[in-house]
């Protein structure tokens, strides 16, 4: 367990119509619950769209935010050996610039384990996955995602197929 993390990135808008993805906030989730890292980062390009009502992200949030070089190189060492559960997490490796072993990657958006047990027949949202097998509501607020929150929700979803999961990723599926 002390080998798994689960991570979740809010980004925001940069260049025109605030098109590209840049990372604004990121969150690191031990397995038992500890937030390893809980960081607002500051763009790279001058945010044009902070998408708050799906990020949570607002100006105020990213006046003294670390610079994403360093974020970048803090996320690195949080993940290094780790095994990483996430919801579409190759959102969040593509906007840290980060290529992680994918044995190594948990997604939760992606797991038929998942899929099955919450009696759905084709990929969900994270919100709906929450909703169905943890009972817990998330993402519901005006405030928009809040990326702890997500991170854990993404974590106990994989907690409740953990051994089935991490059985099939040695053997394969049965």
């Amino acid at each position: 367990p002390s080998a798994v993390v689960a991570l979740d990135c809010e980004m925001v808008g940069t260049g025109p119509g605030g098109r590209c993805s840049e990372l604004a906030r990121c969150s690191i989730v031990g397995y038992h619950g500890t937030v390893l890292y809980d960081k607002y980062v500051q763009p790279c390009q001058p945010v044009t769209d902070y998408r708050t009502p799906w990020s949570g992200i607002q100006r105020h949030h990213l006046q003294n935010a670390t610079p994403f070089a360093q974020a970048r190189e803090e996320i690195l060492a949080a993940l290094d050996g780790k095994v990483v559960i996430g919801h579409s997490v190759h959102n969040d490796f593509k906007v840290l610039d980060i290529a992680h072993p994918g044995h190594m990657v948990r997604d939760t958006s992606t797991s038929p384990l998942l899929s099955r047990l919450a009696g759905l027949s084709c990929r969900r949202s994270l919100k709906v996955l929450s909703r169905r097998l943890l009972k817990r509501r998330i993402q519901g607020g005006r405030r928009g995602h809040n990326s702890v929150e997500d991170a854990q929700a993404a974590l106990d979803l994989y907690k409740l197929v953990e051994d089935e999961w991490e059985r099939e990723v040695q053997t394969g599926p049965r």
